[in-house]
């Protein structure tokens, strides 16, 4: 699935770049008739919904011409929001410090998902401490992360 992530990378994040946005990330899901794809812009200012639908067009008339996803699928477009997933190890090196929720594609120590402080990364792999201990664990093998926002008064 990789691959299929990286040649939808290739042919959105200029589009995306284009328009003044930065392409936080894509997430396809494959789901026979239900397949979905979710493309995450990001902006200084922030993302409004007529900037998700500028973008949706523009990435849609792509898609078309290149044809990259066989069958049917929804395409959304979306910003990453206060619970915004992470996909890259910069992006991972940006939230160092917030709370983050990972699930993991396989388990480790027993269990897939953990839920705790970002300390930062070391070469390919994103440190999280829980529980006074601290993890390490290859970009590789995480198969989602999403900051926890905090609602503190």
């Amino acid at each position: 699935m990789a691959t299929k992530d990286t040649a939808l990378n290739a042919l959105i994040e200029p589009v995306v770049t284009a328009m003044g946005f930065e392409l936080w990330g894509i997430d396809y899901l494959s789901q026979g008739k239900h397949s979905r794809l979710v493309i995450f812009i990001d902006h200084e200012q922030g993302v409004g919904v007529d900037d998700c639908a500028d973008v949706s067009r523009q990435v849609s008339a792509v898609l078309d011409v290149e044809d990259p996803i066989a069958g049917e699928y929804r395409l959304e477009v979306s910003s990453p929001g206060m619970d915004r997933p992470l996909f890259t190890l910069e992006q991972f090196e940006r939230y160092a410090g917030h709370t983050v929720a990972v699930k993991l594609r396989a388990p480790f120590d027993g269990r897939r998902k953990f839920q705790g402080l970002l300390a930062g990364i070391e070469g390919d792999e994103v440190l999280l401490q829980l529980d006074g201990e601290e993890y390490c664990f290859p970009i590789e093998s995480i198969d989602q992360a999403r900051i926890v926002p905090r609602f503190d008064a």
